[in-house]
């Protein structure tokens, strides 16, 4: 049940709740998927909202990561006399 209070409260991911927990993600979503559901239905029910919710929102996570790779990326490649960038690639 602490699993399923800590993703309620601070609306967290299954992925930063095994971080602070020290578990697996594994472990975090058979918790707060199958057990809470038994043990507390209402709390069960907090929790797959915020779920749900991740669930929906981890395409938009997962391109602002790429994105800032790439940025990252940019910005450490060398430069060419004309201000472009040598990204390694043949035209």
């Amino acid at each position: 049940m602490l699993l399923g209070q800590y993703i309620a409260e601070h609306d967290a991911t299954v992925r930063d709740t095994a971080a602070v927990f020290g578990v697996s993600k594994s472990t975090v979503h058979k918790d707060v998927t199958e057990k809470l559901s038994k043990e507390a239905p209402s709390l069960y029910s907090s929790v797959a909202a915020v779920l749900e919710k991740n669930k929906a929102e981890r395409h938009l996570r997962g391109g602002a990561a790429t994105k800032l790779k790439y940025e990252l990326k940019k910005l450490s490649s060398p430069v060419d006399k004309k201000g472009e960038h040598d990204g390694g690639v043949l035209p």
